[in-house]
């Protein structure tokens, strides 16, 4: 019941985001081959509607959490909101720190769900999801600025500051520290005593280092402009993500 609660008041939040922020940029979305498809760029959804909307969920959303969870929550999902309204203004145009607002966001989820069910956070697990967003986010930025090579400047203003050679450093430095923090959570009770068949745990080591090398092909074409179609379209990376799932399941359940 919790997990579902803390999925829908942080969809909530998310959404309120999303839909102000691309209010605010539905004019550059429409010089977006791709984004020019979204509900305020493409005319269907009104920028005032969006904005109210919008607006009552980010009120919306905290409240709830303050009543229906405790106040950690509530007090995450406000810092998320703030971080991410601040991005929508005026931070999305600061370089470097653009990269960290919107990877700070995802981490605020994985936080956001451990402090609700009162599940304690390894500084491993916070590192590994931390720099696995960076991967991500700076992977699609590097994405955008190869495809929007000739005309990036009038759908993402920074893109024009920004390097390919800076965006693969990112992504790549990112990936490397996701994987040593993976590592090492993994490895973390390795010398405790295992009850399990197996080393689970250790063994989810695999699939972990095999996802971000495929994620990584992508990335290194320039195709990992939206990473949900990557995730969800690519089957080698689905059975990756299965193979993990059953491992690490398998850890928790110490069979």
């Amino acid at each position: 019941y919790r997990l579902l609660l803390v999925f829908a008041l942080f969809t909530a939040a998310a959404s309120a985001v999303y839909l102000v922020n691309d209010a605010r940029d539905a004019e550059a979305d429409r010089a977006h081959p791709d984004k020019c498809r979204r509900p305020v760029a493409a005319g269907q959804v009104p920028v005032t509607a969006a904005y109210v909307t919008g607006g009552v969920l980010a009120v919306c959303a905290p409240v709830a959490a303050a009543v229906l969870c405790n106040a950690a929550t509530a007090g995450l999902l406000a810092a998320y909101l703030l971080m991410q309204f601040a991005y929508c203004v005026t931070l999305k145009h600061v370089l470097v720190l653009d990269l960290v607002i919107v990877t700070t966001g995802f981490l605020i989820r994985a936080m956001t769900g451990g402090v609700a069910l009162a599940i304690p956070l390894s500084r491993w697990f916070l590192i590994t999801a931390g720099f696995g967003a960076l991967f991500m986010v700076a992977a699609k930025r590097y994405s955008e600025a190869l495809r929007m090579a000739d005309r990036k400047g009038a759908t993402r203003a920074l893109l024009n500051e920004y390097t390919t050679g800076y965006l693969r450093f990112v992504w790549q430095l990112a990936a490397g520290v996701a994987v040593l923090a993976y590592c090492l959570w993994a490895l973390e009770d390795a010398g405790a005593a295992d009850g399990g068949l197996l080393p689970w745990r250790q063994l989810s080591m695999v699939p972990f280092i095999l996802a971000v090398l495929r994620y990584a092909v992508f990335a290194d074409r320039g195709t990992a402009g939206a990473p949900e179609d990557v995730v969800l379209r690519d089957r080698a990376l689905a059975v990756i993500g299965l193979v993990w799932t059953g491992l690490y399941g398998l850890a928790v359940a110490d069979l």
